[in-house]
């Protein structure tokens, strides 16, 4: 499955890669859920992890001098949803859980109606500047680097 992902994220464009981003937290915090009904404390951080790390990802690559305004505004929705995430893992709560994956899907639903324009997958989107596919989408495995750039 993780090659299929691989594969089908070859040809995207810039806002399909952060869409597909945004899909990895929601399938993370699924997981921590899953882990949370099954009082599987170690598959519940692991999935957490994962989730925070694409987090941390996609707020690294913020461009501040770029992206103004809305740049800011991301900046403040991925460290509040961090805190959230980090709050659900520490309570094993699946409501908050539940809730930062709505809260996510609220925000990456924003980016598919950008990817909905024609040009907006022909250049980076204006608050992130990226080369290729992101490490956060390849394999677990994978022993590459990012490629994506500041």
């Amino acid at each position: 499955m993780a090659s299929y992902r691989e594969h089908a994220l070859d040809g995207a464009g810039a806002v399909d890669l952060v869409v597909a981003l945004y899909d990895g937290i929601i399938r993370f915090l699924y997981a921590a859920i899953t882990a949370v009904e099954r009082g599987d404390a170690d598959a519940r951080r692991a999935a957490v992890k994962r989730a925070l790390d694409i987090i941390i990802h996609l707020q690294a690559r913020l461009r501040m001098d770029i992206g103004g305004r809305p740049a800011q505004v991301l900046s403040e929705f991925y460290a509040a949803i961090f805190a959230e995430i980090l709050q659900a893992s520490q309570s094993a709560s699946m409501t908050k859980f539940q809730h930062a994956i709505d809260c996510v899907r609220n925000v990456r639903d924003a980016w598919r109606e950008v990817a909905r324009d024609p040009n907006a997958n022909s250049a980076s989107p204006p608050v992130l500047m990226m080369t290729s596919r992101p490490a956060a989408a390849a394999p677990a495995d994978s022993a590459s680097g990012s490629s994506w750039t500041a």
